[in-house]
């Protein structure tokens, strides 16, 4: 009987071994280099930028008007807050005649994810030619980079009349460039 329980006792480790040995070949390093993802950091809104854009502006006053302009600014992003500044001149055409309007807008917003940012926007514009009119603007955009150095964005102001008396809503889509 001292050996039938002898050799059950060797049968059962001989059993056993081979399953603790495949428990050891599923080991999986859980540290080092090797091991880690490489991730891409995402847009640098840092730094600036030029761009085009076409704009789309409305008043009770002087009807509807279209144009194109061009912007240039600098951005500084703070983990995920935003600040900058933009100067922008644009030719408008329609309504109220032709013109020429230039602002300058400060901004800052929160990065919404690496390549997408939303902001506000408070500023003073005024028409160059035709009537003189000086304007407040405040409003907000959401700017998608899609390139390294290229992002698109839309925007929204809506300007106070400071001089002359013509509110206006401005609505702008454009593309930049980024240094």
């Amino acid at each position: 009987m001292r050996l039938f329980k002898i050799a059950s006792l060797a049968a059962l480790l001989a059993a056993l071994s081979p399953a603790a040995q495949a428990v050891d070949l599923l080991t999986v390093p859980t540290s080092g280099n090797d091991s880690l993802p490489v991730a891409d950091s995402g847009f640098d809104w840092n730094g600036f930028y030029a761009g085009v854009y076409g704009v789309a502006q409305g008043s009770t006053v002087g009807g509807g008007q279209l144009g194109l302009g061009l912007d240039v600014g600098a951005n500084a992003r703070f983990e995920f807050v935003l600040v900058g500044g933009e100067v922008a001149i644009q030719a408008l055409g329609g309504g109220a005649g032709t013109t020429a309007y230039v602002e300058g807008v400060g901004k800052a917003g929160i990065a919404l994810t690496d390549n997408a940012i939303a902001y506000g926007a408070v500023g003073l514009g005024t028409a160059l030619g035709g009537p003189s009119e000086t304007d407040l603007l405040a409003g907000g955009g959401v700017d998608l980079a899609l390139a390294d150095n290229l992002s698109v964005g839309a925007r929204y102001l809506h300007g106070f009349p400071v001089t002359g008396a013509n509110p206006k809503n401005q609505f702008t889509i454009g593309a930049n460039f980024h240094f």
